[in-house]
C-alpha cells in the first residue's frame, strides 16, 4: 500500500496497513529549523543548510532524503508567499542568532534594533515598518501589530478584507508547478491555498501587509467577537463570496492533485477554557465554513482540515456538523481532551491528525522511554477503525532533543510492526 492510499483509508476511517505519519505538509504539522538540522545529522544524512520555507515558526524544509528517513506519507502543496508576503526563491545563506547557518528566500530583509532583536520587513520592504520580531534568546517571530486609529462609528468592513482579492495568474502559474512537483510523489497531497480562515488570529494582523487598516490588534478583534459582530459578519460574508471564487479557479488547476484541503487555523480553545462558547461559534463563523465546506464536498474529493489548539471538544460535534472531517492538532493536554473520550465520541464521524505526543512537556522534555510509552497509547487510542493521522500536537519546537524526535519516530514503527 502507497502512501497516498494508506492516508485515503485513513481518512475513511477504515484501517490501513500502518498509521499514516505527517509531518512539514502544513505550518501547523511542522518541524523547526534547529530540528531538521538535527534530525539530518542523527540519519546521516548529507551536512548542508536547511531552508526556511515558513518564516513565521521558522519551520524547516523537510527535504526527500528525510522524508524516506523519516517515513513520512504526507507532502504539502503550499502557497506562493510566506507569512510575511514574500515568496521563497532566490534562496541566500543567512545566520540565525542562534548561530545555525540555513538558507532563507532572497526577500528574507531583517535588521536589528537597539535591544538586539531581530525584525522582519513584510513582502521584503525595508521601508515599511517591520511586521515580525525576533526576540533576543528566541527561536521564531512575533507579529509586530500594526493598528491605525479608527472611529467606532466609521468602521469600513474593507479595511479588513485589502488582503483577500481574486487569484491571479501568478498564483495560478506557482500552483501548476507545485502540482508538477508533486506529480511522480507516491505521498499524499494537502493543499494550503489561503483565504479560508475566517478570524484566524495569525492572519488578522496581517503581518505580510505594509500598513494594514481596519481591526488588527488582536485583543481589539476578540472584543469585536462580542460588540461588533455586524462588522464581522459583512466581513466574513465577502471574504466567502471570494473564497468560493477563488476555490473553482484554484480546483480548475489542481484537480484531484491534492487529497485534503487545509480550511483554516482558527483557534477557538485555550489551555483550560474557549474564546468563545459553540453557540458564538454557530452564529458568527458556522454559515461561511459550512459554505465552503459544501462547496469543496460537492466539486471536489478533498476532505477539509481544521486546525484549533486548546480544550476544543465541546466544538467537536459542531465542527463536523458544519463539514469538517479532520481535527488538528488535537491538544490533548488541554481541559476535556482526553484521548479515549475523543475517539469514543467524535472517532467515527472526525479524522484526528494529530495528538500523537505532547510537545510541551513529553517530547521536549521527557525521556524516549516516557516519549515511546505515550506514541504507543495513542496510536492505540486513536488509530482503532482508522480516522488517524500521526502527526505531535502541533510543529516541533526548537532544540527538542533528536533522541526523543528519533524515539517518536521509532514508536511509529514500531506500533505499525516495522521495528
Amino acid at each position: 500500500m502507497i502512501s497516498r492510499q494508506r492516508l485515503k483509508k485513513a481518512l475513511n476511517h477504515q484501517e490501513p496497513d500502518r498509521v499514516p505519519i505527517d509531518f512539514g505538509s502544513t505550518a501547523v504539522t511542522g518541524v523547526h529549523v534547529t530540528c531538521v538540522d538535527s534530525l539530518r545529522r542523527h540519519y546521516g544524512l548529507e551536512n548542508r543548510p536547511v531552508k526556511i520555507w515558513e518564516p513565521y515558526q521558522m519551520l524547516g524544509w523537510i527535504e526527500e532524503d528525510l522524508r524516506e528517513a523519516m517515513g513520512l506519507d504526507v507532502e504539502g502543496l503550499y502557497p506562493r508567499n510566506t507569512l510575511f508576503g514574500f515568496p521563497n526563491e532566490n534562496w541566500r545563506e543567512f545566520r540565525t542568532p542562534w548561530g545555525q547557518e540555513v538558507l532563507v528566500s532572497g526577500h528574507f530583509r531583517t535588521t536589528v534594533d537597539g535591544n538586539g532583536d531581530l525584525l522582519l520587513y513584510p513582502q521584503g520592504d525595508l521601508d515599511a515598518p517591520p511586521r515580525g520580531r525576533l526576540p533576543v534568546g528566541g527561536f521564531f517571530f512575533d507579529t509586530i501589530v500594526y493598528q491605525e486609529k479608527f472611529e467606532e462609528g466609521h468602521l469600513n468592513p474593507d479595511d479588513n478584507l485589502e488582503e483577500f482579492t481574486p487569484v491571479d495568474a501568478e498564483v495560478l502559474a506557482h500552483l501548476r508547478a507545485e502540482v508538477g512537483r508533486l506529480a511522480d510523489s507516491p505521498r499524499a497531497r494537502m493543499g494550503t491555498f489561503g483565504g479560508t480562515a475566517f478570524g484566524d488570529i495569525a492572519l488578522v494582523p496581517a503581518p505580510f501587509l505594509k500598513r494594514p487598516k481596519g481591526i488588527r490588534d488582536i485583543t481589539e478583534w476578540y472584543i469585536s467577537t462580542l460588540v461588533r459582530q455586524d462588522y464581522l459578519h459583512a466581513v466574513f460574508s465577502c471574504q466567502c463570496e471570494l473564497a468560493l471564487a477563488n476555490l473553482e479557479k484554484i480546483h480548475a488547476v489542481v484537480g484531484d492533485a491534492i487529497d485534503v484541503l487545509f480550511v483554516c487555523g482558527t483557534d477557538f480553545g485555550t489551555q483550560t477554557s474557549s474564546f468563545c462558547s459553540p453557540e458564538t461559534f454557530d452564529s458568527l463563523y458556522a454559515p461561511y465554513y459550512r459554505q465552503i465546506n459544501d462547496w469543496v464536498h460537492r466539486h471536489t474529493s478533498w476532505k477539509t482540515f481544521k486546525h484549533s489548539c486548546g480544550a476544543v471538544e465541546p466544538f467537536l460535534s459542531h465542527f463536523i456538523d458544519n463539514g469538517f472531517d479532520i481535527i488538528n492538532p488535537v491538544q490533548c493536554s488541554a481541559a476535556g481532551m482526553e484521548p479515549e473520550q475523543l475517539k469514543e465520541r467524535s472517532g467515527d464521524r472526525l479524522v484526528f491528525w494529530g495528538g500523537g505526543v505532547d510537545t510541551q512537556r513529553t517530547l521536549p522534555f521527557g525521556t524516549p522511554e516516557e516519549v515511546r510509552a505515550e506514541v504507543l497509547e495513542r496510536c492505540r487510542i486513536f488509530s482503532r477503525q482508522g480516522g488517524f493521522v500521526f502527526n505531535a500536537v502541533h510543529n516541533i519546537q526548537a532544540n527538542t532533543p533528536v533522541e526523543n524526535i528519533a524515539a517518536m519516530l521509532g514508536a511509529v514503527r514500531e506500533f505499525n510492526g516495522e521495528n
